[in-house]
């Protein structure tokens, strides 16, 4: 291309190129990139003049040339696919014609900061530096699946609305970042895709509003962070999808609402991450799937929990804040599983590794109520038995009162009424205490039960008190062993 053929604005821009200058079209600092179309021939480039540039530009011995433009409208198709481009490449506060085209290309750097795009094609594209979307305006897909970035992506504040998009409005499916992905208020109307992708550093979505409602707000899966997943004070209309992943961080929601009514809105079964914060937040509407996760520190406030959580084979090592058994079990009971052992397992031990043992018997009670549900007709009544007289054997100092209390029943009614003798010569002095005793404890014997026989109502209530005595030690017996075996 000869300058001969520029307009004077290209011009403008091919004079600047060798030399690394910037060029500004702006007329005002808040001027509307997106009302581009109405700017005329005085600030508009051509695309094909930028491709000429940045693939046979001038050179200028001793200056490093890169393309720097501000406030133009880029008219026709910026075509670099499979090009290898050695100076880098900003072009901010500009307004596209049509759809930049980089699939497979290699740049040093690019930059489209607070620019207005009609979408962005770059699967495959390979960025030795940094790429920078901060601010960026997008009216269709950002595609960049498998592209691989050496330094950070920036999408600070980017808005991305495809309405008529039937595929995801920003694919980072494979993609690879070598250091940040950060996107602090990113807008995206459509799903966001992750799945596959590789970030050294962190993932900061903070104060994001991320819509999708009946769909996916972030698909995710087997996606690695080395850092942290942030999405504090943000808000997400649709599923997020975690199944897989492996964050070496935090996964912090905290501050964020998570709506998906009708079905799961956080989805990370099979994960691994070194802690998930969910505080601080309104309770999540939608589903809650942990399944099979594994989390070294759970941060969960019972307050944001929602109707419906699986937590089958989850594992955790720390569940703060300290609550009190009560307020814990609810995210049990909003389990959709009918039996979870492992989940009421998982909190008892949580609960004695910070030494509340209290807590942790009052979950291993909770763990043998719900398990009654699930037994026959026959079994719940067992069960009902053991859970008044002493809780399972989770609570002893029950049985202590049903055993002073029948003691207490026993001597009053033998001392009024003494049952006669047996053998009246060798019988031994009749004693009302230690002859309910005798009848009580199935093992003991003080030699009173065999000496004396009641008759009536008494021999009955006889009856009764061995029958008790036996239910309450079996129960003991059954708790004390459940106790030592768990130590």
């Amino acid at each position: 291309m000869e300058i001969n053929d520029l307009t004077p604005a290209e011009e403008q821009v091919w004079r600047a190129f060798p030399l690394g200058e910037s060029v500004d079209f702006r007329t005002a600092d808040d001027e509307d990139v997106a009302l581009g179309d109405d700017w005329g021939p005085e600030r508009s480039v051509r695309a094909e003049v930028l491709r000429a540039l940045l693939l046979n530009g001038p050179q200028e011995p001793g200056e490093i040339a890169s393309l720097n433009l501000a406030g133009a409208r880029i008219t026709g198709r910026l075509d670099l696919q499979y090009a290898t481009i050695d100076h880098p490449v900003r072009l901010r506060y500009c307004h596209f014609d049509d759809v930049p085209r980089f699939y497979a290309c290699r740049l040093r750097e690019l930059n489209f900061g607070d620019s207005a795009l009609p979408g962005l094609t770059a699967h495959a594209m390979r960025v030795d530096g940094v790429l920078r979307l901060t601010r960026s305006r997008f009216r269709g897909v950002v595609r960049l699946a498998g592209a691989k970035v050496a330094g950070s992506l920036y999408m600070e504040s980017a808005e991305i609305i495809a309405p008529d998009a039937e595929e995801p409005v920003l694919q980072l499916n494979q993609a690879a970042v070598g250091d940040d992905l950060r996107a602090t208020g990113l807008r995206t109307h459509g799903q966001i895709r992750l799945s596959g992708a590789s970030v050294a550093g962190s993932v900061n979505f903070n104060t994001a509003h991320l819509s999708n409602p009946g769909g996916s707000a972030i698909d995710a899966e087997v996606l690695v962070v080395e850092g942290n997943f942030l999405l504090r004070m943000a808000r997400a209309e649709g599923w997020i999808g975690l199944r897989g992943a492996r964050i070496a961080g935090r996964l912090d929601l905290s501050y964020s609402s998570l709506s998906n009514p009708g079905s799961s809105a956080l989805l990370a079964g099979s994960s691994t991450m070194g802690e998930l914060w969910l505080r601080e937040g309104p309770p999540v509407e939608g589903g809650l799937v942990l399944h099979s996760a594994q989390i070294d520190v759970l941060w969960l406030e019972p307050g944001m929990l929602p109707d419906h959580v699986s937590l089958t084979s989850l594992g955790y090592n720390s569940l703060i804040p300290h609550e009190p058994a009560e307020r814990r079990l609810t995210m049990l009971e909003h389990d959709g599983e009918d039996y979870v052992p492992h989940a009421y397992e998982q909190l008892a031990a949580a609960y004695r590794r910070v030494g509340d043992d209290q807590a942790a018997r009052l979950v291993q009670l909770a763990k043998q109520r719900r398990l009654r549900a699930t037994r026959p007709w026959y079994g719940r009544i067992w069960g009902y038995v053991q859970d008044a007289t002493v809780g399972y054997g989770f609570r002893p100092l029950r049985a202590c009162a049903w055993l002073l209390s029948l003691l207490a029943i026993g001597s009053l009614a033998y001392g009024l009424h003494h049952p006669h003798a047996l053998k009246a010569s060798e019988a031994p002095h009749f004693n009302p205490v230690f002859y309910t005793l005798d009848l009580l404890l199935p093992v003991i014997s003080f030699g009173q039960e065999e000496a004396f026989a009641p008759d009536g109502w008494y021999q009955y209530l006889a009856y009764g008190l061995i029958i008790t005595g036996w239910i309450l030690a079996t129960t003991v017996v059954t708790g004390v062993t459940r106790t030592v075996s768990r130590q």
